[in-house]
């Protein structure tokens, strides 16, 4: 029995579809949330989803503990994602505490952990982008949601108890199918597809810093099918010498603008963007350049294969955007 935290949402929802698409049979989707819709494509697996908690009676609950000897591994999604998020409080108990008790609970039944962490805890990424854990104490996240992912990274990797085979991710900018939820969270390849809809361009931010032009500030987007893969493929590894932190991104930085170009020629149009001031709030925290080292992962999976940026875009906008539901399948 596999357990998916946080399945119910965007890289969940679609871990869960992967693993059932390769043939699992038994999954365990945990989730805070009580709207189920990104599964909602599984119907023809729906014999095989064993069963759904909420994610604090997943721990809690005796109906849960009934459960635990079934398992035999943990995808911990099951956090609060927003970078924006400033109630301390709810980071403490969602990000660091429930993180806790999940670790814990894979060292108590002796079963693997795949855990989300982020590229958040790298900050303006003045310390480089390594995973290199020699380096994980210096890194200085630029908000309280970066801060809870590095508390808790600090703390899983000072555990002197561990599960047998364990890794947090550090995801860089993933975007693909389910989403839609999100609001202002989402990719700029969903929000580009319906403002090129929509208005018939793209709206991107100025730059404010050299020598980064407009449009040019560069992100490492990785896409989701790629990463649920990755995560599988790991776990399935599961060996005990490469447990630990891994970035998951390309490894290769890309512009908004090679972006939004993309966008435009999967819908077959000629791109046109303009350039809008960016907000106060966020311009002292912005990143102008994020790109996963990817090194420790291509030891780890040296045959895996990303997508390129516009390989990943022109099959989601073709198969799932521009579909009549946008869901994972």
């Amino acid at each position: 029995m596999i357990i998916v935290t946080g399945g119910a949402g965007f890289i969940g929802s679609a871990l869960v579809g992967e693993l059932f698409n390769q043939g699992h049979k038994d999954i365990v989707v945990v989730d805070s949330s009580e709207d189920f819709k990104n599964c909602s494509n599984l119907s023809p697996y729906k014999e095989r989803l064993s069963c759904t908690f909420s994610a604090w009676d997943f721990l809690e609950g005796e109906k849960a503990k009934s459960i635990y000897s079934k398992i035999t591994a943990i995808f911990h999604m099951g956090a609060c994602s927003s970078t924006t998020e400033k109630n301390l409080e709810f980071l403490r108990r969602n990000n660091v505490e429930y993180s806790q008790k999940i670790f814990k609970l894979a060292v108590e039944l002796g079963v693997p952990l795949v855990y989300a962490s982020s590229a958040a805890t790298y900050g303006n990424g003045d310390e480089g982008y390594s995973d290199d854990h020699s380096l994980i104490d210096s890194l200085k996240p630029l908000n309280p949601y970066g801060d809870s992912k590095q508390v808790f990274d600090i703390w899983a990797l000072a555990q002197e108890r561990k599960p047998p085979f364990w890794c947090g991710l550090k995801f860089f900018n993933v975007y693909g199918p389910n989403e839609y939820h999100k609001g202002e969270m989402r990719s700029l390849v969903h929000k580009a597809f319906h403002q090129i809809n929509e208005k018939g361009f793209v709206g991107l931010f100025k730059s404010y810093k050299e020598p980064y032009e407009d449009g040019e500030q560069l992100r490492d987007f990785v896409y989701v099918k790629d990463v649920v893969r990755a995560m599988i493929l790991m776990l399935k590894n599961g060996d005990p010498s490469y447990c630990g932190m891994y970035n998951l991104g390309t490894g290769k930085a890309r512009s908004f603008l090679d972006l939004v170009k993309a966008v435009f020629y999967a819908l077959e149009k000629e791109p046109k963007v303009e350039f809008i001031d960016m907000p106060d709030s966020i311009k002292g925290q912005y990143q102008y350049f994020t790109e996963a080292k990817m090194d420790k992962f291509h030891a780890f999976l040296p045959e895996f294969q990303f997508s390129s940026l516009e390989d990943g875009v022109l099959d989601y906008v073709s198969n799932h955007l521009s579909q009549a539901d946008a869901h994972y399948s």
